[in-house]
Order: C-alpha cells, then structure tokens, then sequence
C-alpha cells in the first residue's frame, strides 16, 4: 500500500470539491502535473485510473488520492453509471511517500533562543489507496462539505469547510492499521508515550524497553525512523519544554525545576537547556516573562 506522508503544521487545505455522476464509458481525465491533490471517493460503479506506472481500480467504498507531481488519467471507460465525490486540496507543509520522507529539520541556529516556544511538529500518513472503513460516514461528510460549495464566498463557510475537510483527512487515516502497515511507526508511538508519561521520573531506557517487549536498539530506530531522534534526546526535549513552562509561569528556583522534569543535577539541566535552546534557563525567563 503507498502511503502518503505531511509534515505539519501548516496542515493540508480543502481547494474545491463536488459531486458527478457519470454515464458508462466515462473515463477520468488526462492530466500532468496539475499541482494540487485529487481525492477520489466512489459511491457506485468504479472508476479505472492510471498514475505513472500505477494503475488503480476504484470501486464502490474505496478512496484514491492522486499525487500533484505525476501524469494520471483514464484506462478504460466505466462498465456502468459512477457516482463518486471529488476533492481538491494542497498542502503547504512537507510530504512525500512514506519510503522517501525525510525527517524534520532541526530549527535554524538564528532561530535558536530567540522563540518561547519550538514549534512542534507532527506526521500525517494517509494511504493513497483505501478501502473505507466507515464509508457512510465519509460520505455523509463529503455531502456536508461540497454543500457549503455555494456560500463559498463567506469566509464562516470556507472555515467550516476547512474543519469538515480535515474530519475527512481523519477518517482516511483510521481506515488503515497502523500497527500492520507501519510496525516502526507504532513502536515509536509507544516509546514517546511512555517517555512523556515517566519523563519527571529517573527513567531506564532498559526498563522502558522491558516495559514495552522491544529491544532498545530497535526502539532507537524506530524513534529515530519516524520522529528524527533517539529516545534520550526525545527524553531531553521534552523535559526542556516544560521545564519552559515552569520558568514562565513559576517563581521556582532553576534547582528545583530541574528535579521537577527530571533531572537529577541542576548543572546538568542548565548545560543542556543551553545546548538546546541556545540561553541560558535564568536568561530564558529573563527575556520571556513579564513581571508585573
């Protein structure tokens, strides 16, 4: 199964969409490199289509997605009458299929110190071809989306269809098992889990391993497969982020935040507070928090 990968934010964006329902023979259109994503969902009949050297068969309660950068069109005409919704959206954010994805880059230096905050980014996988496991509830929200087509104009209609268009995205990625198709994917699932679960306590990647029945090294790949880092920098990320938390919202000495996420020497958690953030966690407070 291919599977498409975004990295987000900024999240993928409803275009345009509608409804057709065409007679036999009707073949999809022939097109190169439109720029922008095609999702297909057929209610009745099928519909025969071929993307570079892929060809699909779409029938009743199946979804397709067509990729921006590759030539699709038509096999053959529809044995019978097709019904089926159409989606056009975009994503502004990184994607790829899943085998060629890359791994968020880390933030600039220049940017290094100078956010209260990183900005944390996230992986949408959706398959570009799936059986639906809800189809009538797809349907029903594709309905309620090309409806909205004419108010369009009004910007409360356009944000509505932005809602419903991402519970349709969500919907496309519950049909697939993310435990079969992307075992890598659920174990660094897990590993990250328990990671921010434990992340104030003295935590053993042994005993989370243990915990978990994987071995650590094949955690370690998987984390650093799908989220770019190992168990330990994850580790000590997430701890830096709240330990923001307390610098901006507490009056805690340094020392004590420190044992609050985690770390055991104060000296330990100021060097690496700087290492990451590029100031100090005295400075960070100094420059982000406004004292009455």
């Amino acid at each position: 199964m291919a599977i498409l990968q975004f990295i987000a934010p900024p999240l993928p964006h409803y275009i345009i969409g509608g409804y057709m329902e065409t007679e036999p023979g009707w073949k999809h259109l022939n097109r190169r490199n439109i720029g922008i994503f095609d999702l297909i969902v057929v209610l009745d009949g099928c519909i025969y289509v071929k993307e570079d050297d892929n060809e699909y068969e779409v029938p009743a309660g199946h979804a397709l997605i067509l990729r921006p950068d590759c030539h699709h069109y038509g096999i053959k005409g529809s044995e019978g009458r097709t019904k089926s919704y159409w989606v056009h959206f975009q994503a502004a954010g990184k994607w790829g299929a899943v085998d060629q994805a890359e791994n968020k880059d880390d933030e600039p230096d220049h940017l290094q110190g100078k956010r209260a905050f990183t900005v944390q980014t996230f992986k949408m996988l959706l398959p570009q071809f799936i059986r639906l496991s809800q189809p009538a509830i797809v349907y029903d929200k594709l309905r309620q989306l090309v409806s909205l087509e004419n108010g369009s104009q009004s910007s409360n209609a356009r944000w509505k269809q932005q809602l419903i268009f991402q519970q349709i995205i969500e919907l496309l990625n519950a049909s697939f098992d993310m435990h079969t198709v992307l075992p890598a994917a659920s174990v660094a699932e897990q590993a990250a889990t328990y990671l921010r679960k434990h992340y104030n306590e003295d935590v053993s990647i042994k005993l989370m391993s243990e915990k978990l029945n994987f071995h650590p090294v094949y955690i370690a790949r998987c984390m650093q497969k799908e989220l770019g880092c190992s168990p330990v920098e994850y580790l000590n990320r997430y701890r830096l982020e709240q330990a923001k938390l307390f610098l901006l919202q507490t009056d805690l000495p340094v020392s004590h935040i420190a044992q609050q996420v985690g770390f055991q020497q104060s000296a330990y958690f100021s060097t690496t507070f700087t290492r990451y953030e590029g100031i100090s966690p005295r400075e960070y407070r100094k420059r982000f928090r406004i004292v009455p």
